[in-house]
């Protein structure tokens, strides 16, 4: 696409846009939305800006490799604090029998770990838009 005001337009809101999901991902222990709707909104402004600047320059902000490593690593995420969960207080993804404190409103650091948990939630759900995207991109070439 070589418009201009789109691409002008675009570099200005996926900043934006991304810390949006973000803070999503970082408050949803404590409010509406978390890993996956915040994951959505930073997927989707990576899959705006290969659609804008194109396959090339998408390719190089989240290569196929950061986004296989990406995927592995949220689920591993996940599955190492749900273990910990299981070792502290005998059940899979425990927390409030571990002895982790409860979220209270407007306190991020304040859910023990789901914080933690939202976060590895928000890097899978990313990385698969972005695979998922790509492997729709490159099927529809063949």
């Amino acid at each position: 696409m070589n418009d201009i005001i789109i691409k002008n337009i675009t570099r200005i809101i996926i900043p934006f846009a991304q810390m949006y999901g973000i803070f999503i991902i970082l408050n949803g222990h404590i409010s509406p939305g978390g890993g996956f709707a915040g994951g959505a909104i930073i997927g989707t402004t990576l899959i705006l800006y290969t659609l804008v600047f194109g396959r090339e320059k998408g390719k190089k902000k989240f290569s196929h490799k950061m986004s296989e490593i990406s995927e592995s690593g949220g689920i591993m995420l996940f599955v190492i604090i749900g273990m910990i969960g299981m070792i502290t207080a005998g059940a899979f993804l425990s927390n409030l029998s571990g002895g982790f404190p409860q979220g209270q409103l407007g306190e991020i650091l304040s859910g023990g770990f789901i914080p933690i948990l939202m976060i590895g939630i928000g890097i899978k759900v990313t990385s698969t838009m972005i695979s998922l995207f790509n492997l729709l991109i490159d099927e529809e070439k063949l």
